[in-house]
C-alpha cells in the first residue's frame, strides 16, 4: 500500500498543479472538464470507436510487416551474401521517417484505411528486420554444428534450434516495432483524418477537435487514451516475452 500511495503521490501533485493552474483562463483544459468529456465520449461510443478503428489499422500493419520481417531477417542474418546484398538498400530506407512517404502513399492509395495499414506495415518493418538478422547471428554455432552434425535436417534445425535461439531478439523488435506502428498511425491520420474516404481513428477525431470544433478537452482526452493504449500494448507484448521465452532476460 505505502508502494502504492508513493506511485500515485506525483500523478495526483501534478494534477492538482494542474488544476490550479489553468483555473486562471476560459480556454485552458483541466482535469475535471478533461474528466467530463472522457466520461461524454466513452458513454457516447465515439472514444472507443476511434480506438478500435486506429488498433485494428495498427494490429494489420504490424502483422503484415512482420510477417514479411521475420522470414526475411532470419534468411539476412543465416547467410551471409544476401545480408551483403540487402543491407545497403536496407539502411538506405530505415532513416527515412514513416510520416515521410505519407504524401506517396496518398497518392497511390487514396486516404483510407489501406494507407494508414501500408504506413503501419513501413514503420513497424525495419525495427522487427534488425532484430531478427542480430538474433540469427547471435545464435551460438556450436549448436548449428551440432545439430547438423547429428544429421537433422536444416529446416528441423531451423525450427528446433536457430528459431528458439533468436527468439527473444525477434520479439523485443516486434515490442519496439508495434510501439512505432501506434505512433505512426497517430501521425498518419492526423494528417489524413478528416479527407475524404477516411474511415476514423482517434487521429482523426483529434483533427477534428483541433480544425473544426476547437475542442481543447477533446484533443487531451484522445492524447492521454493514445498513451494508456500504448502502455497495456506495452506490457502485454512484455508480458508475452516473458511467458514465450522464460529462458531469456529480454
Amino acid at each position: 500500500m505505502k508502494r502504492l500511495m508513493l506511485r500515485l503521490l506525483v500523478p495526483a501533485l501534478t494534477l492538482v498543479v494542474w488544476e490550479i493552474a489553468a483555473s486562471g483562463s476560459a480556454r485552458a483544459p483541466r482535469p475535471s472538464t478533461v474528466m467530463q468529456t472522457a466520461v461524454r465520449m466513452i458513454a457516447n461510443g465515439d472514444l472507443l470507436f476511434g480506438l478500435a478503428t486506429s488498433l485494428g489499422r495498427v494490429f494489420a500493419g504490424f502483422a503484415l510487416a512482420s510477417a514479411v520481417a521475420v522470414p526475411l531477417g532470419i534468411a539476412m542474418g543465416s547467410i551471409g551474401a544476401l545480408e551483403k546484398n540487402l543491407d545497403p538498400l536496407v539502411e538506405t530506407f530505415r532513416p527515412i521517417a514513416a510520416i515521410a512517404i505519407l504524401p506517396l502513399v496518398i497518392l497511390w492509395l487514396g486516404t483510407g484505411s489501406m494507407s494508414a495499414v501500408t504506413i503501419v506495415a513501413y514503420a513497424a518493418f525495419f525495427p522487427v528486420l534488425i532484430n531478427t538478422i542480430a538474433g540469427v547471428k547471435r545464435v551460438e554455432p556450436n549448436l548449428l554444428r551440432a545439430a547438423y552434425s547429428m544429421g537433422v535436417p536444416p529446416m528441423t534445425r531451423m525450427r528446433v534450434v536457430l528459431l528458439p535461439a533468436a527468439l527473444p531478439a525477434i520479439l523485443v523488435g516486434m515490442r519496439i516495432g508495434l510501439g512505432l506502428a501506434w505512433t505512426a498511425i497517430i501521425a498518419a491520420e492526423l494528417a489524413v483524418g478528416a479527407k475524404a474516404g477516411s474511415s476514423g481513428g482517434i487521429g482523426q477525431m483529434m483533427f477534428v477537435f483541433y480544425a473544426y470544433s476547437v475542442e481543447l478537452n477533446g484533443i487531451v482526452v484522445c492524447m492521454v487514451a493514445v498513451g494508456i493504449v500504448a502502455l497495456i500494448l506495452d506490457r502485454v507484448l512484455r508480458e508475452l516475452l516473458a511467458r514465450a521465452v522464460p529462458w531469456s532476460r529480454a
